[in-house]
C-alpha cells in the first residue's frame, strides 16, 4: 500500500484540482508531501524499529497509514487534503523499513534471496499497479466523486492487515538499549528535506534559484550529518555501514535502477496521453504487457545467470527498440515490443535488488539499513524524474513522442551506468 499510493494519486491529481479548486502549488505539494514525509522519515524510523521492535512500529505506522487515508479521502478542502497527505508519508515510512528487516532477520539465509525477490517483485509491479487502480477507481466515479474512493480503499484494506499482522507478524526481539541520535536525526531531516524537495517541485517551478541553493545545502548538511555520526557513542546510521564496499555499490544500483524506472512511468505516462491522446485508464492499460512480463521474469529469476545484469541489459535493448520506433508509434498497442522488453529487464534485475544491497550487513544493522536503502530508493526516484522529466518538456516543442525519445535516451544512460555497478558487485 505504501508504494503503490505513490503512483495513484497521479492518475486522480486532475479529478482533485476540479473537485477542490486546488491552485497549482496545492497540487503540486499534494503529491510532493507524501514523497516528501516518506523518504525523510525512512531512516529515523528503521532506527525506532531496531530499538522498540519491529511489528509495534509496524503496526502503529500501518494505523496512521489507514487512519490518515481516512482524512485524505474526507478532505472538505486542498490544505486538509495536503496535511492528510504529509502523515500518510509519515505512516508509510514507519511501515516499510520494518518488512526489509523483518525478511533480513527471520527469514533463514537460504531462503532469503527468495523472499526478497518476491517483495522486489510486489514494490515493482506497484507502479503499475497504482495507475491501472487510479484509472478504475476515477472512472468508475464511485459515490458521485472521482478520487475519494482511491483513499477510501485503504481504510479496510488497511485494518484487516493490521488484524493479521498483529495476530501472525512475528515479534523480533529489540537489539539493543541505545538510544535515540536526535541530533543526527535533526540534522538528517534537514539534509533530506533540502534535497527532496527542489527535486519534488522544482522542475514544476521552473527550476528557480532557491531550488539549486537548497540542493546545495542539502550536500553540505549531509557532509555535517556524516561528520556528525562519527562524533556520536550511538550515531542514528553507523559509519562503519557504509563503508562497506557492496552496501555502497548496491545503493548506488538503488539510485540508478528507481531513477530509471520512475521517470519512465512518468514520461510514458505523459506521451500516451498527451501524444496518443489516451484516457488515464486507457493509458494504464498500456502497460499490462510491461506488467505481465515483469512477473513472469521476476519468478523466473532465480533460474536466469547473473539475472540482475541480463536484467538490465533487456530493459537496455527496450529503451533503444522504443526510441528507434518512436516516429512510427500510433497506438498504445504499438508500444508492446518495447514495453515486453523493458517488463522483461525489470523483472530480472529490480527482485533481487534488496538481496544485494542487505545481504552483506550485519544482522545489528538490518534496520538502519532498511532505511537507507527505501530512502534510497525515494531519492532515485524523485532524481530521476527531476531529470528526465526536465529533458522530456523540453523537447514538447517537437511532438511528445520525439519527446518521449530523447527522455527514453535518458534512461538508457542511466540503464548503462547501472550496468557498469552490476559488473563491479560479486557474482552471487
Amino acid at each position: 500500500m505504501a508504494v503503490l499510493d505513490t503512483f495513484i494519486v497521479f492518475v486522480a491529481a486532475p479529478a482533485i484540482r476540479t473537485d477542490l479548486g486546488a491552485s497549482p502549488a496545492e497540487l503540486q505539494f499534494l503529491l510532493a508531501g507524501y514523497q516528501l514525509a516518506y523518504a525523510v522519515a525512512l531512516v529515523t524510523f528503521a532506527r525506532l524499529g531496531d530499538r522498540y521492535g519491529r511489528k509495534p512500529v509496524f503496526l502503529a505506522g500501518l494505523l496512521v497509514f489507514s487512519l490518515s487515508s481516512a482524512a485524505c479521502a474526507a478532505a472538505p478542502d486542498a490544505g486538509w487534503l495536503v496535511a492528510a497527505r504529509f502523515v500518510q508519508g509519515l505512516g508509510a515510512a514507519a511501515m516499510f523499513p520494518q518488512v526489509l528487516a523483518m525478511i533480513h532477520v527471520v527469514v533463514p539465509g537460504p531462503h532469503r534471496p527468495r523472499a526478497f525477490a518476491v517483495l522486489g517483485a510486489v514494490i515493482g509491479l506497484s507502479g503499475v499497479t497504482g495507475q491501472l487502480l487510479g484509472g478504475v477507481l476515477v472512472t468508475a466515479n464511485l459515490f458521485g466523486s472521482p478520487w475519494r474512493p482511491i483513499f477510501w480503499v485503504n481504510v479496510p484494506l488497511g485494518l484487516i492487515t493490521l488484524a493479521l499482522a498483529a495476530r501472525f507478524l512475528p515479534r523480533t526481539r529489540p537489539n539493543g538499549a541505545a538510544r535515540l541520535d536526535l541530533r543526527g536525526t535533526a540534522v538528517l531531516t534537514v539534509a533530506l528535506s533540502l534535497l527532496v524537495v527542489p527535486l519534488v517541485v522544482g522542475r514544476e517551478a521552473g527550476w528557480p534559484l532557491w531550488s539549486w541553493c537548497s540542493l546545495a545545502c542539502g550536500g553540505l548538511a549531509m557532509a555535517v550529518f556524516a561528520a556528525v555520526e562519527r562524533r556520536v557513542p550511538a550515531p542514528l546510521v553507523r559509519p562503519g555501514l557504509v563503508r562497506q564496499r557492496e552496501f555502497r555499490l548496491g545503493m548506488c544500483l538503488v539510485l540508478l535502477t528507481y531513477a530509471g524506472i520512475n521517470s519512465f512511468f512518468l514520461v510514458l505516462s505523459l506521451a500516451l496521453q498527451d501524444g496518443l491522446g489516451l484516457s488515464p485508464l486507457a493509458a494504464a492499460l498500456t502497460y499490462l504487457p510491461f506488467a505481465a512480463a515483469f512477473l513472469s521474469m521476476s519468478l523466473l529469476g532465480s533460474r536466469v545467470g547473473r539475472a540482475p545484469l541480463a536484467g538490465a541489459a533487456t530493459a537496455g535493448a527496450g529503451y533503444a527498440v522504443l526510441i528507434t520506433l518512436s516516429a512510427t508509434l500510433g497506438t498504445g498497442w504499438s508500444f508492446v515490443p518495447a514495453l515486453l522488453l523493458i517488463g522483461a529487464g525489470q523483472g530480472l534485475l529490480v527482485p533481487p535488488l534488496l538481496n544485494h544491497v542487505l545481504s552483506a550487513v550485519p544482522r545489528a544493522d538490518a534496520g538502519t539499513a532498511s532505511g537507507v536503502l527505501a530512502t534510497g530508493q525515494q531519492i532515485g526516484g524523485a532524481l530521476g524524474v527531476a531529470v528526465v522529466g526536465a529533458v522530456y518538456y523540453s523537447a514538447l516543442d517537437g511532438s511528445p513522442l520525439h519527446a518521449l525519445a530523447l527522455a527514453c535516451g535518458g534512461i538508457l544512460a542511466l540503464t548503462a551506468g547501472a550496468i557498469a555497478v552490476l559488473r563491479l558487485l560479486p557474482r552471487n
